[in-house]
């Protein structure tokens, strides 16, 4: 068993429960608001359906807290020294450990980071991004774009990219990274950098 990835999934469900309870609302409440049904938002809750993007992206809009405050990793374990891992100016938290599939990371851009010259890379897979706080510029093939808190842009990982901060301030943001295929159904376009080419895709 995983353990890391299986107290992220088991903390779901008495999170939403306890935000509901905190604001007073009831399940018919919170699926009129988010077009989720009373019986998925019940089984989340309990923990007999699996939590998705796709569930908790209007559910933290309604209980209007960031998304990592509904996924986060669980409590630290003395036993099990939990390190970051820094990679090309960036750190970066784990949020799973179970070998192949999604894989959830919370990534943090120090301040004053903008000014590197953006070095793509490209790799098999499928990725969708979250930002949490800050500015995070994204360099997308011949698309370059920025990503405002709140906003999510899922991409092919074989399209050379790139991420920074658009300014001198720090930038948060979580991702899920997962074998060619598996999809986040985010649908929308950024502004095209280059005319007359398809854009990546972008959430609001």
């Amino acid at each position: 068993m995983d353990n890391a990835a299986d107290q992220v999934l088991a903390a779901v469900g008495p999170r939403l429960r306890a935000l509901r309870h905190e604001r007073g609302t009831s399940l018919a409440d919170v699926a009129a608001a988010t077009g989720i049904s009373v019986s998925t938002l019940s089984r989340l809750e309990s923990g007999q359906r699996k939590a998705t993007l796709e569930l908790l992206l209007p559910l933290a809009r309604v209980y209007q807290v960031p998304l990592d405050q509904i996924v986060a990793p669980p409590a630290a374990d003395p036993r099990v020294p939990v390190s970051a891992i820094r990679r090309n100016g960036m750190i970066v938290y784990p949020l799973t450990r179970r070998p192949g599939g999604l894989q959830a990371y919370k990534t943090v851009i120090p301040p004053g980071r903008d000014r590197r010259v953006p070095d793509t890379k490209s790799h098999e897979g499928y990725e969708w991004l979250y930002v949490l706080n800050g500015r995070l510029r994204v360099v997308l093939g011949e698309y370059d774009f920025v990503l405002e808190p709140g906003e999510a842009a899922e991409f092919d990982t074989r399209v050379p990219h790139w991420f920074g901060g658009a300014d001198l301030e720090a930038v948060e943001f979580l991702s899920l990274f997962g074998p060619q295929g598996e999809r986040m159904h985010v649908r929308a376009r950024p502004a095209k950098r280059a005319a007359g080419a398809d854009a990546p895709l972008r959430s609001e």
